[in-house]
């Protein structure tokens, strides 16, 4: 595992280097999007409606998923988790 270390360190420091655009695609890249990627940017309105409208449902994603993980906010007893999670489990041996 410790020869594995230097390997990686090294893969993710050249990886790291090639994610950023070139100077090149750099200039081209319309505004906020200089140094993200290769290629062409967005060409028109669209383009940013498609892009922010991805960005917006990622964010609401990731919110409710956090959200419901923390505090799923379910006490029927019949609901599926009380199938795996014992409320009784430290009178059955655990802690």
């Amino acid at each position: 595992m410790k020869r594995l270390i230097p390997i990686y360190a090294i893969l993710f420091g050249l990886g790291h280097q090639m994610a950023w655009a070139c100077d090149l695609c750099k200039k081209n890249q319309p505004k906020g999007f200089e140094n993200i990627t290769h290629g062409q940017g967005p060409t028109g309105n669209m383009d940013y409606v498609i892009t922010w409208s991805a960005i917006v449902l990622v964010v609401v994603t990731l919110f409710f998923s956090i959200k419901f993980l923390v505090r799923p906010k379910e006490s029927d007893p019949g609901h599926i988790k009380n199938i795996v999670w014992d409320h009784n489990l430290r009178e059955h041996g655990g802690q």
